[in-house]
């Protein structure tokens, strides 16, 4: 065992994967694939056998078998932190500014930081089954007194079916409802595939499956990364299903039953339950489940004149207040009902008719017609667009993606109901159960309070996209920079442009390489950007090969920070952990009270990519009122930008002219200078 704990963590050509982890899970659909799925009106037949009928995947290695052996996540030395934290800040400081932060961080660094690095050290030894970061991060997701709209609660959307007549709402939701089980199911029995990066073919095939599942947990990462497999942390898979966070005064919980198998359903403001199981735990008949959704969707009731929806986009301590009304009223088991459902599925009867009218009503809707603090809620619209809206505290997306890829794959190419398909011939009334509540005059004026509020928080956000056809991610390839990298250098660029300044950047990367990982955060506003901005902005006076090496040195640059961060080595998250550590004492460190610390974590543009074909858009608000929420894709031949922001402090528009402006200019350089390159080896 000792000479097994001397392999070499990870290889340089596995972190671009992992600082991406959302653009690994799930498979890839082939057009073929789905125009050739052929369209079946029972779902008997469809399958090999009764089991595989209940399960999307069955894998012989189980979905947890390398948890106990995945490596933790190091606790970086002190010293580098300091460094890495200090480089950042020399993108935004100047010289005067930028000596005095130096002076307050190596003075942290000799005294207090070295105190409080080695209480975290010692709190890390003491707790071996988790990260040093799971229960701080946890904290602060839960802590946080603010309403989960907008301030947390993201949406991803799905790409349309591209086959004809099944986005009708009704068919894809139901397509939708039979798959999910199947994956719940899938992930309650184990048989879901683990999280695995394969370098190269070995541990892809049967062979390495048939062996890594009778190696021992407590040895099984090892024998992987000797087949260059390299399992993810899925710890957060456990929070996926039959989840909700709960409202309690100063500190919120995360709940899960997954002893349910009742599907939520909200349409036009109502509120119904459904078993999608039967009593043997088989996921009932599509038809039968087609049925069920049939007569929601029949149901002419008037819209309730005080939708309970409304209360879990409130604050939370006001939350928590009306819910222990709720609660003794008598409707604490219709709550449980809704607390303990498998997920939620909202059935919108508007529908997005564009780019903004799909991220307002992906992103928050009416309020009316949410229940936000379920794990994940699946939108349906009128027209069958479909999206995810999840809950952050339980998890930072690793198993939403995975499920929403999943999903999108067995909908697409082997959907359980088809256009023709006929719900069957129940009393489906029988089966669906609406929620009643029961409510007092105080329990109605605050959810008409939580309505107003809801409102007066929705309406001031403003939202544009822009999509750039000109060129994607095969040009770059050929250029020889990382996509990812000129995204974010376009954002520096566009944002500098706009203002003349650079701001505080923060783009999630994923540290599920490692036992209970979250995120770590790539700073990607440098030095490097700073300086090719400013380059830019003289273009007339630099030549074209100038300013191509001022672009690479920005895409080094940004690797290197991916490679940090996916390897636990950035400075947000330890530096949040030691000023954690520090608010339980009664003094500050100076360094978490200089302005330069504020002004850093002041995010101004808060960024996030996914990469995936099921992914159409994704999008996020911002994270403080003069900031910018920027969701982007990289695609083949076309790049794109969803962006969020509150026109009191800049016009988003005027913003993505000044990103597509720098694109224009980036990829112009890149051209004419692989020209001159190419002219002079000739």
């Amino acid at each position: 065992m000792a000479a097994l704990q001397k392999i070499p963590a990870y290889p340089p050509g596995l972190i671009p994967a992992y600082r991406r982890l959302y653009g690994l899970v799930g498979g890839r659909i082939r057009k073929e694939q789905v125009l050739a799925a052929v369209p079946c009106t029972s779902v008997q037949g469809r399958f090999k056998s009764s089991r595989s009928r209940e399960y999307l995947q069955e894998s012989i290695v189980p979905s947890y078998h390398f948890q106990p052996s995945m490596p933790r996540l190091p606790v970086p030395k002190l010293a580098d932190t300091c460094s890495r934290y200090l480089a950042s800040q020399g993108a935004l400081l100047d010289s005067q500014q930028y000596a005095e932060t130096a002076r307050i961080t190596q003075e942290f660094q000799a005294k207090e930081g070295a105190e409080l690095h080695k209480e975290l050290v010692a709190l890390n030894d003491q707790n071996k089954h988790t990260s040093y970061i799971s229960g701080p991060w946890f904290d602060m997701y839960l802590k946080s007194r603010q309403s989960v709209v907008l301030n947390f609660n993201p949406f991803i959307s799905f790409v349309d079916d591209p086959k004809a007549g099944y986005t009708n709402q009704l068919v894809r939701a139901t397509n939708f409802v039979v798959s999910s089980a199947r994956f719940m199911k899938c992930l309650r029995a184990e048989l879901l595939k683990p999280e695995i990066f394969h370098l190269g073919e070995r541990s892809k095939s049967k062979w390495f499956e048939r062996v890594i599942r009778y190696v021992p947990s407590s040895l099984s990462w090892y024998g992987a990364y000797m087949a260059n497999g390299y399992p993810l942390d899925m710890s957060q898979y456990k929070n996926l299903f039959n989840s909700t966070r709960i409202p309690r005064p100063g500190r919120d919980e995360i709940v899960v039953d997954n002893s349910a198998n009742h599907l939520l359903v909200i349409r036009n403001g109502h509120m119904y339950v459904f078993d999608v199981m039967d009593a043997d735990g088989n996921i009932k008949p599509a038809a039968e489940l087609h049925a069920y959704l049939s007569h929601i969707l029949s149901d002419q009731t008037p819209p309730p004149s005080h939708p309970l929806g409304y209360l879990t986009a409130e604050n939370r301590d006001t939350w928590a207040a009306l819910r222990q009304k709720l609660e003794d009223c008598g409707n604490g088991e219709v709550l449980k009902t809704v607390d303990s459902a498998m997920f939620c599925l909202c059935l919108e009867d508007s529908a997005a008719e564009d780019v903004d009218s799909l991220t307002r009503l992906m992103l928050h809707g009416d309020g009316a017609n949410r229940w936000y603090d379920k794990s994940f809620s699946l939108i349906v619209d009128r027209n069958g667009g479909a999206a995810v809206n999840f809950e952050h505290a339980w998890g930072d997306g690793v198993a939403v993606l995975r499920y929403f890829n999943e999903v999108f794959d067995d909908v697409s190419i082997s959907p359980n109901v088809t256009p023709s398909c006929k719900p069957a011939d129940i009393n489906a009334s029988q089966h669906v159960r609406k929620l009643e509540f029961k409510l007092d005059g105080a329990l109605q004026e605050g959810i008409q309070q939580a309505k107003e509020n809801f409102w007066t928080h929705v309406k001031p956000l403003d939202l544009a996209a822009l999509q750039y056809t000109k060129h994607g991610k095969n040009d770059l390839k050929k250029y020889k920079i990382s996509p990812d990298s000129l995204m974010q250098l376009a954002i520096q660029m566009g944002y500098h442009r706009l203002t003349g300044k650079s701001a505080g950047t923060y783009e999630s990367c994923s540290t599920a390489a490692f036992k209970h990982g979250r995120t770590e955060t790539v700073r990607s506003c440098t030095p490097e950007t700073r300086t090719c901005s400013l380059a830019f902005d003289k273009v007339d006076s630099a030549n074209a090969l100038e300013l191509r090496q001022l672009i690479q040195a920005c895409s080094d640059k940004h690797n290197s920070l991916t490679k940090n961060a996916a390897m636990g080595q950035g400075w947000d998250r330890h530096l949040f952990a030691l000023r954690t550590l520090a608010e339980q004492t009664s003094a500050s460190p100076a360094i978490f009270r200089d302005p330069a610390y504020a002004a850093i974590n002041h995010i101004i543009l808060s960024t996030s990519t996914l990469s995936s074909p099921a992914v159409h858009l994704g999008g996020f608000a911002p994270v403080v009122p003069d900031g910018f929420g920027i969701g982007y894709m990289i695609r083949d031949r076309e790049l794109g930008y969803n962006v969020t922001s509150y026109p009191a402090s800049h016009n988003v528009r005027d913003f993505l002219q000044c990103v597509e402006s720098s694109l224009e200019d980036l990829f112009k350089v890149l051209q004419e200078s692989n020209k001159a390159a190419n002219q002079e080896k000739k």
